[in-house]
Protein backbone atom coordinates (compact mmCIF):
# COMPACT_ATOMS: atom_id res chain seq x y z
CA UNK A 1 0.00 0.00 0.00
CA UNK A 2 1.54 3.47 -0.78
CA UNK A 3 1.29 5.87 1.79
CA UNK A 4 0.22 9.24 -0.05
CA UNK A 5 2.85 11.84 -0.23
CA UNK A 6 2.07 15.51 0.99
CA UNK A 7 3.16 18.31 -0.15
CA UNK A 8 3.05 21.61 1.89
CA UNK A 9 0.14 24.17 1.14
CA UNK A 10 2.73 26.96 1.03
CA UNK A 11 2.20 28.93 -1.65
CA UNK A 12 3.85 33.00 -1.44
CA UNK A 13 2.04 34.36 -3.76
CA UNK A 14 -1.14 33.14 -2.61
CA UNK A 15 -0.16 34.00 1.02
CA UNK A 16 0.22 37.47 0.48
CA UNK A 17 -3.24 37.53 -1.57
CA UNK A 18 -5.43 36.04 1.19
CA UNK A 19 -3.35 38.05 4.19
CA UNK A 20 -4.06 41.57 2.17
CA UNK A 21 -7.62 40.97 1.81
CA UNK A 22 -8.03 39.93 5.64
CA UNK A 23 -6.30 42.86 6.54
CA UNK A 24 -8.34 45.14 3.90
CA UNK A 25 -11.69 44.48 5.89
CA UNK A 26 -13.42 46.97 7.91
CA UNK A 27 -11.47 46.57 11.26
CA UNK A 28 -8.40 47.02 13.07
CA UNK A 29 -5.81 44.02 11.40
CA UNK A 30 -5.41 41.05 14.03
CA UNK A 31 -8.90 42.17 15.18
CA UNK A 32 -10.83 38.76 14.64
CA UNK A 33 -7.92 36.66 16.06
CA UNK A 34 -7.94 33.21 15.19
CA UNK A 35 -10.46 33.65 12.81
CA UNK A 36 -7.93 35.43 10.63
CA UNK A 37 -5.55 32.30 10.98
CA UNK A 38 -8.42 29.60 10.20
CA UNK A 39 -9.50 31.91 6.86
CA UNK A 40 -5.75 32.30 5.66
CA UNK A 41 -5.29 28.58 6.17
CA UNK A 42 -8.50 27.32 4.28
CA UNK A 43 -8.00 29.80 1.78
CA UNK A 44 -4.51 28.02 1.14
CA UNK A 45 -5.56 24.61 1.67
CA UNK A 46 -8.31 25.14 -0.89
CA UNK A 47 -5.77 27.12 -3.31
CA UNK A 48 -8.01 30.21 -3.15
CA UNK A 49 -8.65 33.51 -1.89
CA UNK A 50 -12.59 32.98 -2.11
CA UNK A 51 -12.64 29.27 0.43
CA UNK A 52 -15.94 28.10 1.07
CA UNK A 53 -16.92 25.35 3.80
CA UNK A 54 -20.27 24.03 1.86
CA UNK A 55 -20.09 20.20 2.66
CA UNK A 56 -18.86 19.07 6.44
CA UNK A 57 -18.82 15.12 7.64
CA UNK A 58 -17.72 13.99 10.80
CA UNK A 59 -16.75 10.03 10.44
CA UNK A 60 -16.66 8.33 14.12
CA UNK A 61 -14.51 4.95 13.97
CA UNK A 62 -15.39 2.46 17.12
CA UNK A 63 -13.31 -0.51 18.11
CA UNK A 64 -12.19 -1.67 20.97
CA UNK A 65 -8.80 -2.81 22.84
CA UNK A 66 -7.35 -5.84 24.51
CA UNK A 67 -5.12 -3.42 26.73
CA UNK A 68 -8.63 -3.10 28.51
CA UNK A 69 -7.39 -6.95 30.32
CA UNK A 70 -4.89 -4.72 32.55
CA UNK A 71 -7.80 -3.39 33.91
CA UNK A 72 -7.09 0.28 32.73
CA UNK A 73 -10.57 1.57 32.54
CA UNK A 74 -13.10 2.55 35.14
CA UNK A 75 -16.17 1.16 32.82
CA UNK A 76 -16.26 -2.12 31.05
CA UNK A 77 -15.68 -3.18 27.39
CA UNK A 78 -19.61 -3.76 26.89
CA UNK A 79 -20.28 -0.20 26.90
CA UNK A 80 -18.11 0.52 23.46
CA UNK A 81 -20.83 -1.67 21.58
CA UNK A 82 -23.69 -0.01 23.75
CA UNK A 83 -22.62 3.81 22.75
CA UNK A 84 -22.77 2.78 18.90
CA UNK A 85 -25.97 1.79 19.47
CA UNK A 86 -26.56 5.05 20.79
CA UNK A 87 -24.57 6.67 18.12
CA UNK A 88 -27.31 4.61 15.36
CA UNK A 89 -30.23 4.98 17.23
CA UNK A 90 -29.65 9.62 17.28
CA UNK A 91 -28.97 9.72 21.43
CA UNK A 92 -25.17 10.48 21.91
CA UNK A 93 -23.77 14.04 21.78
CA UNK A 94 -22.21 13.99 18.46
CA UNK A 95 -25.54 13.03 16.88
CA UNK A 96 -27.10 16.16 18.59
CA UNK A 97 -23.86 18.48 17.67
CA UNK A 98 -23.56 17.10 14.05
CA UNK A 99 -27.46 17.69 13.39
CA UNK A 100 -27.23 21.03 14.61
CA UNK A 101 -24.47 22.24 12.60
CA UNK A 102 -26.01 20.78 9.28
CA UNK A 103 -23.11 18.32 9.32
CA UNK A 104 -23.12 14.57 7.64
CA UNK A 105 -22.29 12.00 10.25
CA UNK A 106 -21.01 8.48 9.49
CA UNK A 107 -20.59 5.82 12.34
CA UNK A 108 -17.92 2.78 11.20
CA UNK A 109 -17.37 -0.40 13.15
CA UNK A 110 -13.56 -0.80 13.20
CA UNK A 111 -13.53 -3.50 15.34
CA UNK A 112 -16.02 -3.71 18.06
CA UNK A 113 -16.43 -6.75 20.26
CA UNK A 114 -20.04 -7.11 19.26
CA UNK A 115 -22.34 -8.46 16.19
CA UNK A 116 -24.15 -6.00 15.27
CA UNK A 117 -25.91 -7.50 12.21
CA UNK A 118 -26.16 -5.48 8.66
CA UNK A 119 -27.07 -1.82 9.45
CA UNK A 120 -28.19 0.38 6.87
CA UNK A 121 -26.40 3.58 9.47
CA UNK A 122 -23.29 1.40 10.33
CA UNK A 123 -20.57 1.01 7.41
CA UNK A 124 -18.88 -2.43 8.60
CA UNK A 125 -15.19 -2.32 8.49
CA UNK A 126 -14.22 -4.68 11.29
CA UNK A 127 -11.01 -5.69 11.62
CA UNK A 128 -11.98 -8.51 14.44
CA UNK A 129 -13.28 -8.25 17.60
CA UNK A 130 -10.86 -5.70 19.22
CA UNK A 131 -6.91 -5.68 19.28
CA UNK A 132 -5.00 -7.55 21.34
CA UNK A 133 -3.52 -6.77 24.63
CA UNK A 134 -0.39 -4.75 23.89
CA UNK A 135 1.30 -5.56 27.71
CA UNK A 136 1.67 -8.50 26.31
CA UNK A 137 2.02 -8.64 22.37
CA UNK A 138 1.72 -6.42 19.21
CA UNK A 139 -1.88 -4.93 19.42
CA UNK A 140 -2.16 -5.36 15.72
CA UNK A 141 -0.22 -7.89 12.72
CA UNK A 142 1.05 -5.60 10.42
CA UNK A 143 -1.30 -6.76 7.84
CA UNK A 144 -4.10 -5.77 10.23
CA UNK A 145 -2.93 -2.52 10.92
CA UNK A 146 -1.77 -1.64 6.86
CA UNK A 147 -5.90 -2.87 6.15
CA UNK A 148 -6.57 -0.37 8.65
CA UNK A 149 -5.10 2.31 7.31
CA UNK A 150 -6.45 1.24 4.14
CA UNK A 151 -10.03 1.15 5.43
CA UNK A 152 -9.30 4.91 6.10
CA UNK A 153 -7.94 5.95 3.11
CA UNK A 154 -10.92 4.16 0.85
CA UNK A 155 -13.90 6.17 2.99
CA UNK A 156 -12.71 9.30 2.93
CA UNK A 157 -11.76 9.39 -0.99
CA UNK A 158 -15.54 8.17 -1.40
CA UNK A 159 -16.82 11.58 0.67
CA UNK A 160 -16.67 14.81 -1.52
CA UNK A 161 -16.51 17.35 1.64
CA UNK A 162 -14.77 20.36 2.30
CA UNK A 163 -14.34 19.81 6.00
CA UNK A 164 -13.66 16.33 7.31
CA UNK A 165 -13.88 15.49 11.24
CA UNK A 166 -13.16 12.49 13.10
CA UNK A 167 -14.64 11.02 16.34
CA UNK A 168 -13.75 7.70 18.12
CA UNK A 169 -15.32 5.17 20.21
CA UNK A 170 -13.83 2.70 22.27
CA UNK A 171 -13.30 1.86 25.97
CA UNK A 172 -9.04 1.41 26.50
CA UNK A 173 -8.43 3.96 23.89
CA UNK A 174 -6.89 6.58 25.83
CA UNK A 175 -4.55 4.06 27.20
CA UNK A 176 -3.33 3.69 23.42
CA UNK A 177 -3.28 6.94 22.74
CA UNK A 178 -1.54 7.76 25.58
CA UNK A 179 1.03 5.16 24.59
CA UNK A 180 1.17 6.27 20.81
CA UNK A 181 1.91 9.62 22.71
CA UNK A 182 4.58 8.59 25.29
CA UNK A 183 6.74 6.23 22.38
CA UNK A 184 6.72 9.06 19.51
CA UNK A 185 6.92 12.34 21.36
CA UNK A 186 9.65 10.97 24.29
CA UNK A 187 7.46 13.03 26.76
CA UNK A 188 7.19 11.02 30.13
CA UNK A 189 4.61 8.61 30.41
CA UNK A 190 3.24 10.94 33.50
CA UNK A 191 2.79 13.41 31.22
CA UNK A 192 0.68 11.77 28.90
CA UNK A 193 -1.83 9.43 31.33
CA UNK A 194 -5.18 10.91 32.44
CA UNK A 195 -8.08 9.43 33.92
CA UNK A 196 -10.14 8.78 30.44
CA UNK A 197 -13.39 7.79 31.22
CA UNK A 198 -12.81 8.65 34.93
CA UNK A 199 -10.12 6.67 36.74
CA UNK A 200 -9.24 8.12 40.45
CA UNK A 201 -5.55 8.68 41.21
CA UNK A 202 -4.93 4.95 42.04
CA UNK A 203 -6.56 3.67 38.53
CA UNK A 204 -4.10 6.44 36.64
CA UNK A 205 -0.98 5.35 38.39
CA UNK A 206 -1.60 1.79 37.71
CA UNK A 207 -2.49 3.20 33.35
CA UNK A 208 0.98 4.65 33.41
CA UNK A 209 2.44 1.86 34.76
CA UNK A 210 0.85 -0.58 32.37
CA UNK A 211 2.21 1.97 29.69
CA UNK A 212 5.87 2.04 30.50
CA UNK A 213 5.66 -1.71 30.94
CA UNK A 214 4.24 -2.04 27.79
CA UNK A 215 6.81 0.50 26.40
CA UNK A 216 10.06 -1.58 27.23
CA UNK A 217 8.44 -4.89 27.04
CA UNK A 218 8.88 -3.50 22.94
CA UNK A 219 11.61 -1.31 23.53
CA UNK A 220 12.70 -2.31 20.01
CA UNK A 221 9.63 -0.77 18.23
CA UNK A 222 10.79 2.70 16.66
CA UNK A 223 9.31 2.59 13.39
CA UNK A 224 5.67 5.47 12.99
CA UNK A 225 3.85 2.43 11.31
CA UNK A 226 5.64 -0.20 13.82
CA UNK A 227 4.45 2.18 16.81
CA UNK A 228 1.20 2.44 15.60
CA UNK A 229 1.12 -1.97 14.94
CA UNK A 230 2.21 -2.55 18.48
CA UNK A 231 0.59 0.09 20.54
CA UNK A 232 -2.46 1.50 18.53
CA UNK A 233 -6.12 0.39 18.09
CA UNK A 234 -8.20 -0.21 14.83
CA UNK A 235 -10.02 3.23 14.98
CA UNK A 236 -6.81 4.86 15.94
CA UNK A 237 -5.17 3.23 12.55
CA UNK A 238 -8.19 4.07 9.87
CA UNK A 239 -8.22 7.32 11.15
CA UNK A 240 -4.24 7.66 9.90
CA UNK A 241 -5.62 6.88 6.92
CA UNK A 242 -8.53 8.71 6.63
CA UNK A 243 -6.23 11.76 7.94
CA UNK A 244 -3.61 10.81 4.81
CA UNK A 245 -6.45 11.00 2.05
CA UNK A 246 -8.12 13.82 3.08
CA UNK A 247 -4.92 15.82 3.30
CA UNK A 248 -4.22 14.52 -0.48
CA UNK A 249 -7.58 15.43 -1.41
CA UNK A 250 -6.64 18.98 -0.24
CA UNK A 251 -9.60 18.51 2.46
CA UNK A 252 -9.55 20.71 5.75
CA UNK A 253 -8.91 18.32 8.75
CA UNK A 254 -10.85 19.69 11.82
CA UNK A 255 -8.89 17.59 14.44
CA UNK A 256 -10.99 16.43 17.78
CA UNK A 257 -9.17 15.62 21.15
CA UNK A 258 -6.83 13.38 23.02
CA UNK A 259 -7.09 10.08 20.85
CA UNK A 260 -7.75 11.60 17.47
CA UNK A 261 -4.69 13.92 17.88
CA UNK A 262 -2.93 10.72 18.60
CA UNK A 263 -3.60 9.32 15.13
CA UNK A 264 -2.73 12.46 13.95
CA UNK A 265 1.17 11.86 15.75
CA UNK A 266 1.53 9.02 13.72
CA UNK A 267 0.17 10.58 10.19
CA UNK A 268 3.27 13.95 10.94
CA UNK A 269 5.85 11.21 11.47
CA UNK A 270 4.94 9.69 7.84
CA UNK A 271 3.90 12.61 6.32
CA UNK A 272 4.85 15.70 8.25
CA UNK A 273 2.99 18.27 5.47
CA UNK A 274 -0.15 17.33 6.77
CA UNK A 275 -0.06 19.58 9.62
CA UNK A 276 -0.49 22.43 6.96
CA UNK A 277 -4.43 20.75 6.51
CA UNK A 278 -5.20 20.29 10.14
CA UNK A 279 -7.05 23.34 12.24
CA UNK A 280 -7.30 22.04 16.05
CA UNK A 281 -11.15 22.08 17.28
CA UNK A 282 -10.46 22.60 21.11
CA UNK A 283 -7.64 21.66 23.70
CA UNK A 284 -9.23 18.45 25.58
CA UNK A 285 -9.20 18.05 29.74
CA UNK A 286 -7.64 14.67 29.11
CA UNK A 287 -4.57 15.57 30.51
CA UNK A 288 -1.95 14.68 27.62
CA UNK A 289 -3.55 16.97 25.14
CA UNK A 290 -2.11 20.39 25.83
CA UNK A 291 1.51 18.56 25.73
CA UNK A 292 0.19 16.83 22.12
CA UNK A 293 -0.63 20.66 21.01
CA UNK A 294 2.49 22.02 22.11
CA UNK A 295 4.70 19.25 20.06
CA UNK A 296 2.52 19.86 16.98
CA UNK A 297 2.68 23.87 17.34
CA UNK A 298 -1.28 23.20 16.89
CA UNK A 299 -3.53 26.22 17.88
CA UNK A 300 -7.07 24.96 19.78
CA UNK A 301 -9.69 27.16 18.51
CA UNK A 302 -11.68 26.28 21.63
CA UNK A 303 -10.95 25.79 25.30
CA UNK A 304 -14.27 24.14 27.02
CA UNK A 305 -12.93 21.17 29.15
CA UNK A 306 -14.26 18.44 27.02
CA UNK A 307 -13.16 15.34 27.22
CA UNK A 308 -16.27 13.41 25.76
CA UNK A 309 -14.45 12.29 22.18
CA UNK A 310 -16.82 11.30 19.46
CA UNK A 311 -15.94 14.22 17.36
CA UNK A 312 -18.08 16.76 19.75
CA UNK A 313 -14.99 19.02 19.64
CA UNK A 314 -15.03 19.60 16.14
CA UNK A 315 -18.77 19.68 15.30
CA UNK A 316 -18.99 22.08 18.09
CA UNK A 317 -16.09 24.28 16.47
CA UNK A 318 -17.45 23.86 12.46
CA UNK A 319 -19.48 27.31 13.20
CA UNK A 320 -16.14 29.15 13.77
CA UNK A 321 -14.97 27.86 10.13
CA UNK A 322 -17.83 28.93 8.58
CA UNK A 323 -17.21 32.24 11.00
CA UNK A 324 -13.96 32.50 8.97
CA UNK A 325 -14.97 32.05 5.46
CA UNK A 326 -17.88 34.22 5.68
CA UNK A 327 -15.95 37.63 6.89
CA UNK A 328 -13.81 36.68 4.19
CA UNK A 329 -16.27 36.71 1.47
CA UNK A 330 -18.88 38.79 2.85
CA UNK A 331 -17.39 41.26 4.99
CA UNK A 332 -16.63 44.99 3.11
CA UNK A 333 -13.20 46.30 2.28
CA UNK A 334 -11.83 49.84 3.41
CA UNK A 335 -11.99 50.72 -0.20
CA UNK A 336 -15.81 49.02 -0.84
CA UNK A 337 -17.01 50.64 2.34
CA UNK A 338 -15.10 54.25 1.73
CA UNK A 339 -13.94 53.78 5.42
CA UNK A 340 -10.22 55.43 6.21
CA UNK A 341 -8.66 53.21 7.86
CA UNK A 342 -7.31 55.81 9.83
CA UNK A 343 -10.99 56.33 11.32
CA UNK A 344 -11.47 52.12 11.78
Amino acid sequence: MLIPQLSSTQDAALSSALQGLIDSKTKPQGSLGVLEFIAHRIGLIQKTSSPRIDRAAIVVFAADHGIVAENISAYPQSVTWQMVENFLQQGAAINVFARQNDCALHIVDAGVNHEFGKRAELIDRKLGAGTRNFAKEPAMTAEQCMQAIRHGMDLVAAMPVDVIGFGEMGIGNTTAAAALMHKITGIAAAECVGAGTGLAADGIRHKQQVIEQAVAYHAGVDAPLDVLQTFGGFEIAMIVGAMLKAAEQRTVLLIDGFIVTSALLVAAKLQPAILDYCVFSHCSDEHGHRRMLQYLDGRPLMQLDLRLGEGTGSALALPLLHAAVNFLAQMATFSSAQVSEKSA
